[in-house]
């Protein structure tokens, strides 16, 4: 320990400015990140305004034995990986097809203005995209039941239709964050060498062939990387897209509600705050258990591409 200790403050001395540059980083997220963890013990506490935080009498597994016996802890823990799985995949994967694509497009001021297009969307807020989805939607107003009528048709609500909801809100996420993580894989697809592309023209590989044999396989690390880290938020719903398209609509809760929107509807219209830290307790307990064994499960195989 002491040698440990002689070691940190050469290494201080030696190198002033940049502790002190990140100071401000390390007291930022000591502040807003691990001291509020504290809060955690309400998970296992009875709590009561009178008594305080650390005050509240201890109650074991109750809150957590309520969350589940009630059958809300096992739906939303379902709908959450649901929802995150989905959305991975398909925001991800179009990522890679726009990467893949405008990394092929030759012609450079229409190659500028389709990423700058594409990228677009991740400027926008939630609260506008669910404005968006509001007005195609909306029964007596919306676009799509303007144009169903306008055809002769009946009007359609759907807002009490909660399978459609899964595909709305997928494809919502995927034009809001396909542009955004397309980026990465962009620099990606640059970085592979140029020569290979030449060779395998020279040897007769047309595009296609190209982008299985040379693209992909030259990005598969930056692949892997990003869906490790994007694994470890499975359980983590993405509260403002969700609250800002579907809102407080009852008949869709079965179909849309995630972990986070039903703590904070649960802050919001009861007391429970012992059941609703039991919830998220839970939520960041499982995220780290789920990143853990997908990349030690990635270490067995090429331990190359895991994280740590």
């Amino acid at each position: 320990m002491r040698v440990h200790f002689q070691n940190f403050r050469k290494e201080l001395k030696k190198n002033k400015a940049l502790f002190l540059m990140a100071l401000p980083a390390v007291l930022i997220v000591l502040v807003f990140s691990y001291l509020p963890m504290s809060g955690l013990v309400l998970a296992f506490k009875e709590y009561r305004y009178n008594k305080g935080v650390f005050g509240s009498d201890w109650n074991g597994l109750a809150n957590f034995r309520f969350l589940f016996s009630s059958g809300v802890g096992w739906k939303i823990t379902q709908n959450t990986i649901f929802y995150n799985l989905i959305n991975l995949v398909t925001s991800q994967g179009l990522a890679i097809i726009i990467a893949v694509i405008i990394s092929e497009i030759k012609v450079i001021p229409y190659k500028k203005i389709t990423q700058s297009v594409i990228f677009f969307p991740y400027f926008i807020s939630w609260v506008i995209v669910g404005t968006f989805v509001y007005n195609i939607f909306n029964y007596e107003t919306g676009l799509l039941n303007t144009i169903i009528t306008g055809l002769g048709g009946e009007k359609i609500n759907v807002y009490s239709i909660p399978w459609v909801w899964p595909i709305i809100i997928c494809i919502f996420n995927s034009w809001k964050w396909c542009g955004y993580n397309s980026v990465v894989y962009i620099a990606a697809v640059t970085g592979v060498d140029a020569e290979c592309y030449e060779a395998a023209e020279i040897d007769g590989a047309n595009i296609f062939q190209r982008i299985r044999y040379i693209t992909l396989p030259g990005i598969r690390a930056t692949v892997i990387t990003m869906l490790l880290l994007n694994v470890g938020r499975i359980l983590r719903g993405d509260f403002e897209m969700f609250y800002q398209i579907v809102g407080n609509n009852g008949q869709l809760f079965d179909a849309t509600d995630v972990i986070d929107t039903y703590v904070f509807r649960s802050l919001t219209t009861s007391a429970n705050l012992g059941m609703t830290a039991a919830a998220t307790f839970y939520q960041s307990v499982l995220c780290f258990i789920i990143i853990m064994t997908v990349n030690g499960i990635v270490k067995k195989i090429d331990k190359d591409y895991a994280l740590f």
